[in-house]
């Protein structure tokens, strides 16, 4: 089963793998503003949808809207 998983992964065109988990995924990483650090929400396709104080909170607003957060180093 795991061969044919990885098989079917290799098979997504560059659009369908931008498009894997836009509804189900929204990464969360570490940006500067104004000298201060914070936290950027992008949704998987890369749109910034919102920037938080605090790293819990990112989290925490990414799961209130029924996704899962990943963080991004």
């Amino acid at each position: 089963m795991m061969n044919s998983t990885l098989t079917q992964l290799r098979q997504l065109s560059t659009q369908d793998f931008a498009a894997f988990g836009v509804d189900h995924v929204a990464y969360i990483r570490t940006v500067e503003v104004e000298g201060a650090t914070a936290y950027s929400i992008h949704a998987a396709d890369g749109t910034p949808l919102s920037v938080l104080p605090e790293r819990e909170v990112a989290f925490a607003a990414v799961v209130q809207n029924d996704l899962e957060p990943l963080s991004v180093h």
